[in-house]
């Protein structure tokens, strides 16, 4: 009896913190109350009871019946949740800007400026997102209602949902009120800063690897399901194409849910920078792979979709004529192909970007070190770094000094520097040193602060990439399985077609239709259907990997093309297999 009071109570205590924390999002929603319950809140709750009575009035079967329900229950649900999520959202921005912002902290704090003008400087860093805009409101409390700032960082350390960056603003908060510099404790708190920051971006990279645990699931009781909708309705008799079209919607929801899940716990860590002032030959570059790419692959379905509706004298067939007749999952691969171009072209531009990663720390620490000993400018420590091997880094480096040497304006220098270099950690970084110069900052300092935390993040992106490596092994594997799955049902339920015409042919004493209903089938319409949803899966993975790898947008060509051929692949090679061992 013990034991059950105590399961009760810990479930009771879970289901009460759960409800505070959901009232309290609906507390911090940037929409007011009302507003959002009668535009958001109300409607989804109407069209959840409208699903509900639709799908009762309906006569039809409960498989096809039973997604309308779900449909209006997901949008409610979403409804309710919303502000929870949009929290969440906003935690994990602070989450993933809080490194950064702490190590710009630190950089100007070690300048000759006013503490609370740092904190005034990192309010204009937009690129900071939510975590400027925090520091905004703790700038706004001192400017507009005359708190100290010690007394403005603990009043915000009670009201951000981080409590990475609640903690911190705590601490500040009582160090600045009992006298200490700002420069000394952020100096003296890096290493426990980096620690925290590593501990809340290796728990994201673990909620991953949950989140691909359960997609897996997920996805195999999916497929399970809609291979029954193609089997099924050889014994039933009902119309399969309903069956299947429905749970076909239902493993859209649950594709596109896990999608948005992934896509708001993986870290925001972008690889590239992407200034809109500063054009860069490779930006052409890709633009220009981006349209031929998608000239030729448009052009390739138009092609594919005239000769299918036998409107051209010349089709797909007569191109591909070792593949006699063509396999329907072809048609929708051999048009994708050309996506490759931009794909690749993104591809190898992105292992340059990562390698000018890797020797930006050396170079800035090298920067630093020099230019306080020799306490002379950054151009002249430049002539002679600038012939030093930086690997890729080494042109941005000579353009840089180039730019100096010619007395261009050492902000604007400094920001072509950047934008040549196209990352994202660069940039970041870069602007710090530059600002902390600017300030009167001492640059051995500034380099070594840079340069250690630097190599810290591209440790933390060492493990995003191995999580990556593995999110790409488990969704092709995933692809195959579930196609093979899928065409092993369609192949069985064509092949059984044929068997009962050639029964019906040979006996005219047994009714053969009364136990195998392969005349309500339509296999190419089905057939079709599978490739469709092997296309979506496809498209929805090259998206994951996307998000977890925080690389170009474009660089999901490459995966969706591969997704796309090796479902293609997998359903022909099936369909040929079963027919082999099956057909008589």
């Amino acid at each position: 009896m013990a034991s059950a009071d105590e399961s009760a109570g810990t479930v009771e205590l879970t289901l009460t913190s759960a409800l505070a924390g959901l009232v309290d999002a609906y507390e911090q929603m940037p929409m007011p109350l009302n507003r959002y319950l009668g535009v958001i809140l109300v409607p989804s709750a109407v069209f959840f009871v409208a699903t509900v009575g639709v799908a009762l009035l309906l006569d039809v079967a409960l498989m096809i019946r039973g997604p309308i329900p779900l449909l209006g229950f997901l949008m409610f649900a979403s409804a309710v949740f919303y502000p929870k999520i949009l929290l969440s959202q906003r935690k994990a921005e602070l989450n993933n800007q809080f490194h950064l912002v702490v190590t710009h902290m630190t950089v100007l704090a070690t300048t000759n400026i006013d503490r609370i003008e740092v904190f005034r400087q990192l309010a204009k860093q937009d690129q900071y997102g939510e975590m400027a805009a925090e520091i905004g409101r703790v700038v706004e409390l001192v400017d507009t209602w005359n708190l100290s700032l010690d007394d403005a960082c603990r009043r915000r350390a009670k009201q951000v949902p981080s409590d990475a960056v609640s903690d911190f603003f705590d601490r500040l908060g009582y160090t600045l009120g009992a006298g200490q510099a700002l420069d000394d404790y952020l100096v003296s708190e890096q290493d426990q800063i980096i620690a925290n920051y590593k501990t809340v971006y290796q728990g994201t990279l673990d909620n991953l690897e949950v989140m691909k645990d359960l997609y897996l699931s997920m996805i195999l009781s999916m497929t399970f399901a809609l291979v029954f909708a193609v089997v099924l309705p050889v014994l039933t008799g009902t119309d399969p194409t309903m069956t299947v079209s429905a749970v076909i919607v239902l493993y859209v929801f649950v594709q596109s849910g896990f999608y948005l899940a992934i896509r708001s716990m993986a870290p925001h860590d972008p690889l590239w920078y992407h200034p809109e002032d500063k054009p860069s030959p490779v930006e052409s570059k890709i633009r220009n792979a981006t349209v031929a790419g998608t000239a030729l692959s448009g052009g390739l379905l138009a092609f594919s979709l005239v000769g299918m509706l036998g409107l051209s004298p010349v089709t797909l067939d007569d191109v591909v004529f070792f593949l006699d007749p063509l396999p329907l999952p072809f048609y929708a691969a051999i048009p994708t192909l050309p996506l490759l171009i931009p794909g690749l072209v993104v591809g190898a531009e992105e292992k340059k970007i990562k390698a000018r990663d890797e020797e930006f720390p050396s170079f800035i620490r090298a920067l630093g070190a020099t230019e306080g000993a020799k306490q002379s400018t950054t151009s002249t420590v430049l002539e002679s770094l600038r012939k030093k091997d930086f690997g890729p880094l080494t042109d941005d480096v000579d353009n840089l000094y180039k730019r100096l040497n010619m007395r261009i304006e050492t902000t604007q220098a400094w920001r072509h520097f950047t934008a040549e270099c196209r990352s994202s950690l660069i940039q970041k970084f870069s602007e710090m040193y530059l600002i902390g110069r600017e300030m009167g900052g001492d640059p051995k300092l500034l380099g070594e602060l840079i340069s250690e935390n630097m190599m810290e993040v591209q440790q933390l992106r060492q493990r995003r990439t191995q999580a990556t490596t593995t999110l790409v092994g488990l969704l092709y594997g995933i692809t195959a399985a579930s196609t093979f799955a899928f065409f092993i049902g369609l192949q069985v339920v064509n092949i059984l077609a044929s068997m009962s015409l050639d029964l019906q042919s040979g006996t005219s004493n047994f009714d053969v239709g009364s136990l195998i209903n392969t005349e309500v089938y339509n296999i190419p319409l089905i057939e079709f259907l599978l490739i469709v949803i092997i296309m979506f899966g496809a498209m929805l993975s090259a998206l994951m990997v996307r998000t977890v790898d925080g690389g170009h947008k474009i660089n999901t060509y490459v995966h969706f093309v591969a997704l796309t051929w090796v479902g293609s692949i997998t359903a022909v090679m099936t369909k040929w297999l079963v027919t082999q061992f099956l057909a008589i």
